[in-house]
């Protein structure tokens, strides 16, 4: 064994985990913030324990609200710049390092902290700054619902959270309607979800127009032809997940019947799906389901 090699490695693993502590507490100083928040989104994912360190050290979950909170007057009227828009995305950044890790995830949603982000998630403006700070923003949901735990989605069928991911599927720039279509497809799988959207048929109309209006949107784009692109596939295999969920429930099934989109009935569909096994197996499932009333 090399000491040296080992003791170069220890000093190396000290010093840097000094640092840590130094860029947390920088959270707490004006001054340092902003650059302590970029450098601890730059540096998040070499340091498995940094959400637990982030929420228990004194006042540090704070300063992240804090620098959620002071965004608010600059979307309305839409006056977010590039600047402002990267700072309290890498603060977002910091929060979806929270609702992914078991210790912490659980402490956050019953501080409600997670709902703090939906006043950008409500914002229409196309400008890169605010599509940066929704798309960061669905990365903190979908970091929460993607636990399966029930008492997570729960949480998020008793606010407004599936209206906001239609209109963001509807309307949004393509990554973020595929993250705001993968919270719905596991709130959806939820069977709590389930029956909440189907026992309101606003609700279950609502989600089966806005896939529908997907659908369209997304074969005009590419008129059947060729393969899709990874972004687009992985779209699809969402709304197609979607459909299949709905589907399972039998009130919603016999709406769905009626509604659902003529081009995913159609056999040049399942060529259109050649190179994503996964998604052709749940349409076949789905037609299956409907065919069987």
């Amino acid at each position: 064994m090399n000491f040296k090699n080992l003791d170069g490695a220890v000093y190396e693993a000290q010093t840097s985990r000094s640092k840590l502590f130094q860029l947390i507490g920088d959270l707490k100083n004006p001054k340092l913030k902003e650059q302590a928040l970029l450098e601890l989104n730059k540096n998040r994912e070499f340091f498995p324990d940094l959400a637990p360190l982030l929420w228990f050290s004194i006042g540090t979950a704070a300063a992240l609200v804090q620098e959620i909170m002071v965004i608010y007057p600059l979307l309305s009227p839409p006056v977010l710049t590039s600047q402002a828009s990267n700072r309290v995305c890498n603060a977002l950044a910091l929060l979806q390092c929270l609702a992914s890790h078991p210790d912490t995830r659980n402490l956050l949603l019953k501080a409600h902290i997670p709902m703090l982000v939906y006043p950008f998630l409500n914002t229409t403006n196309p400008a890169l700054p605010f599509q940066y700070l929704r798309l960061r923003s669905l990365g903190v949901i979908g970091a929460l619902v993607k636990t399966d735990d029930p008492e997570i989605i729960g949480f998020f069928l008793s606010t407004e959270l599936v209206p906001l991911c239609l209109r963001i599927m509807e309307i949004g720039a393509s990554l973020s309607k595929t993250v705001a279509t993968f919270i719905v497809q596991k709130i959806l799988l939820d069977e709590s979800g389930l029956n909440f959207v189907c026992q309101s048929s606003d609700r279950f109309l609502s989600i089966v127009t806005v896939l529908g209006l997907m659908v369209q949107s997304l074969l005009e784009s590419h008129r059947l032809q060729g393969t899709l692109e990874p972004q687009t596939a992985r779209l699809f295999r969402h709304i197609i997940r979607c459909y299949l969920r709905l589907s399972e429930n039998p009130k919603a099934r016999e709406v769905l019947k009626k509604c659902l989109p003529d081009p995913l009935k159609h056999p040049l569909f399942t060529q259109f799906l050649k190179d994503d096994s996964l998604a052709k197996k749940w349409l076949k499932q789905l037609l299956l389901n409907l065919s069987s009333l």
